[in-house]
């Protein structure tokens, strides 16, 4: 359901942000995140102006790691940028090699890539990476395994809360109800 007709507007800028999963021959998984920003209107910048509809910024990562959401490589590219030095950050990376996409990724990654030591956007499109790698290995395992763990999913939103309705009637063995 889209939102509500909003009144009349004139659209100044687009964001688009994407990521698609690959199984990969080798047996790792590619992530891959596009992220573009583009106006709408000549845009001047000091570098120069940017004409309606070239991107202002045009960025790609790609996180290539195993099932077990260990990062083994990432690559990041930029192709639409404001300045010509913004893509000299891209090696530095790298050193995100090893961290787990699972635990702590976030912190890793804005502790080594945050501020003046990475590219705001680059940092920002891999921020979201982890939920990106989750959905892309959904339904390639079971939800549930017999005795296994308690799914991730488990106590991460407002609706699969331990204590709320919906994990009572599809996730019984784990339902903590009040009372």
């Amino acid at each position: 359901m889209p939102l509500p007709t909003p009144s009349p507007r004139t659209r100044l800028h687009t964001r688009r942000v994407s990521y698609e999963g690959f199984r990969r021959d080798d047996g790792l998984f590619d992530l891959e995140g596009h992220l573009t920003d583009i106006k709408d209107h000549d845009y001047a910048l000091l570098t120069g102006l940017r004409p309606a509809g070239v991107a202002v910024h045009d960025m790609w990562v790609r996180v290539t790691g195993g099932s077990d959401y260990i990062i083994q490589s990432i690559e990041v590219r930029t192709d639409g940028m404001p300045y010509e030095t913004c893509d000299r950050i891209e090696p530095a990376y790298a050193k995100l090699a090893g961290a787990s996409l699972l635990h702590g990724f976030r912190k890793t990654l804005y502790d080594a890539m945050g501020g003046v030591r990475g590219c705001s956007h680059v940092t920002e499109l891999l921020a979201h990476a982890p939920t990106a790698a989750i959905q892309m290995f959904a339904g390639l395992r079971r939800e549930i395994e017999p005795g296994g763990d308690k799914p991730f999913q488990l106590d991460r939103c407002h609706a699969l809360e331990t204590t709320t309705d919906t994990v009572r009637r599809y996730y019984p063995q784990w339902y903590r109800g009040v009372g």
